[in-house]
C-alpha cells in the first residue's frame, strides 16, 4: 500500500512537471522542469524495482540530453529574450488527437479485457510481487552490456543512439554559434 502511495506520488509530481514544461513561457524555466520530469521518470523506475533504467535515465537524460538543452538555451541569448506567446493556435487540433488517442487506449482495453482484465484476480494479493529465480538476477546487467556490443546483438542501435546524440551536440553548437547580425 505504501509503495502504491509512493508511486502515485511520483507520478503526480512527474506529470505536474511535464504540464510545466508546455505551459512556461520562460525556455530555461521549461528546461528545468524537464528535468524535473526527467528525475520523475527516474523514479518512477525506482518503484518499478528497475535500478539499470533508472540509473540509465539519470545517466543519459538528465546527465547528458537535458544539460545539452540547458548549455544550448544558455549559449542562444536571442532564444532567452523570445516575446512569442506560450499558447499556439494549434489547441484545437491537439485537443482532438489526444480525445481520439485516448479512445484507441480504452477500445484496446475493451477488446482485449478478457486477456488483460483491468480488475486483478482476488487469488493474487495485490501487495505480492512476483518471485524472480536468483539464476535470471545474477549477471543480468553485464549480459545486458554484452548484448550491446554483440554484432549478433544491439550494436547497430547502440551506435545509431551515439550518432544521434552526436548530431544534437553539433546541431546545440550551430544554434549556439553567433551569427552576423548578433555581432552587429
Amino acid at each position: 500500500m505504501v509503495e502504491q502511495i509512493v508511486f502515485l506520488i511520483i507520478s503526480a509530481f512527474t506529470l505536474t512537471m511535464a504540464v510545466i514544461v508546455v505551459t512556461k513561457r520562460n525556455l530555461f524555466h521549461a528546461a528545468l522542469a524537464l528535468m524535473a520530469s526527467f528525475l520523475g521518470v527516474a523514479g518512477l523506475y525506482v518503484t518499478l524495482d528497475a535500478g539499470f533504467l533508472a540509473a540509465a535515465q539519470l545517466l543519459v537524460y538528465i546527465g547528458a540530453i537535458s544539460i545539452l538543452v540547458i548549455f544550448a538555451i544558455m549559449m542562444t541569448r536571442r532564444l532567452m529574450q523570445t516575446s512569442e506567446p506560450a499558447f499556439n493556435t494549434q489547441a484545437g487540433f491537439a485537443l482532438l488527437t489526444a480525445v481520439i488517442g485516448f479512445g484507441v487506449v480504452f477500445w484496446v482495453f475493451y477488446v482485449f479485457r478478457n486477456i488483460w482484465p483491468l480488475v486483478p484476480d482476488t487469488a493474487v494479493p495485490l501487495a505480492s510481487k512476483p518471485v524472480v529465480p536468483q539464476e535470471v538476477l545474477q549477471n543480468s546487467v553485464a549480459l545486458m552490456g554484452r548484448a550491446f556490443v554483440n554484432p549478433a546483438g544491439y550494436v547497430l542501435p547502440f551506435e545509431i543512439a551515439s550518432v544521434l546524440l552526436l548530431a544534437a551536440l553539433v546541431g546545440a553548437i550551430i544554434v549556439a554559434w553567433p551569427k552576423a547580425e548578433d555581432k552587429a
